[in-house]
């Protein structure tokens, strides 16, 4: 199994272009939303400064104008990505910062702008201590009477609670998992963000992650590689000597074991982030993402790797013969 085609990579991991496609019947490209919103953990309602890693613009490195209507933002973005990629149908992506941690009147006015003609699902992109009942009840309520999926997705980034504090994250696994279990209630979908090659972490931290993100029934999954942004804290400790990044054939390890151990259902809407190079003192070794995600899937089939080949820890596995394991 050495070909690196197309219909070798979908065998080793449930990419999400072809999800989307076979979900919707086309081609569906996500339209980057932008609005008026910070974080908690900038603002000083839990912390300031934000995440070690984050910068100014948050992951909004090609959003519009926050400052224009949703209407515009979707309506620009879907004439420049439908005349360059052939796509008639979008999805809805509210992609900086805590989205959820806008008021509730601005945020429901906003997203219910979005399930406009053409918009097959909305994503929206939050922290784990910004979901409340009260926003997802009113997402279900959007969801049943405009006939539109929505997925939540969660900036997890590590199960390891010390990683998390070094990161300045301003909150741990627990709040996590109880915004997974309050999503899931309300019939959502939820999409964790994970960083395969945080330095303070180990193998065994990525191959726990996978573990729980697969126990708590998430949907999909994001995973980024760590890149070193311009004027922010994590730049400094690079710069002192305290952050050194782990190489890429280790980062190429570590994302092939996350799979490993994914459940197989979960889509995986990417291998590896990136940034702008000008904005970076650090990122992805100073390789392609594209060529990167290249060496991923290459040996994963030559070494007969797939996703979900080592999900079997759920349902009491280790503690069924046999026997039992035949029958079920």
């Amino acid at each position: 199994m050495k070909s690196t085609g197309r219909k070798v990579t979908q065998l080793l991991y449930n990419k999400f272009s072809v999800y989307l496609k076979n979900k919707y019947g086309s081609k569906v490209y996500k339209l980057p939303l932008n609005l008026p919103v910070t974080c908690p953990n900038r603002d000083g309602n839990i912390g300031t400064g934000g995440c070690t890693f984050c910068g100014e613009e948050g992951a909004g490195f090609e959003n519009l104008s926050c400052e224009m209507s949703v209407a515009d933002q979707l309506k620009q973005n879907a004439k420049y990505i439908g005349k360059n990629y052939s796509s008639e149908k979008f999805i809805a992506y509210f992609q900086n910062y805590s989205n959820t941690y806008l008021s509730f009147d601005l945020f429901a006015e906003n997203i219910a702008e979005a399930c406009a003609d053409g918009i097959a699902a909305v994503y929206i992109s939050t922290r784990p201590d910004c979901i409340s009942d009260r926003y997802m009840e009113y997402l279900a309520q959007l969801k049943s009477e405009k006939a539109i999926d929505i997925v939540i997705e969660l900036g997890l980034q590590t199960v390891n609670y010390h990683t998390l504090k070094r990161l300045n994250r301003g909150h741990t696994l627990a709040e996590f998992i109880d915004a997974v279990i309050r999503i899931k209630k309300y019939r959502l979908e939820v999409c964790a963000h994970y960083i395969t090659d945080l330095p303070y972490d180990n193998l065994e931290d990525v191959v726990e992650g996978a573990k729980i993100i697969s126990a708590l029934g998430v949907s999909q999954v994001k995973c980024h590689s760590l890149y070193i942004l311009k004027d922010t804290e994590l730049e400094k400790q690079y710069l002192r000597g305290e952050v050194t990044p782990i190489s890429l054939d280790e980062f190429i390890d570590r994302t092939i074991a996350f799979l490993e151990h994914l459940n197989p259902d979960i889509v995986i809407q990417r291998l590896i982030g990136r940034a702008p190079a000008d904005r970076t003192v650090f990122c992805n070794w100073s390789t392609s993402w594209w060529k990167i995600r290249d060496l991923i899937e290459m040996k994963m089939a030559g070494q007969g790797s797939f996703q979900g080949r080592c999900f079997n820890y759920l349902n009491g596995e280790s503690g069924m013969t046999g026997v039992q394991k035949n029958k079920s």
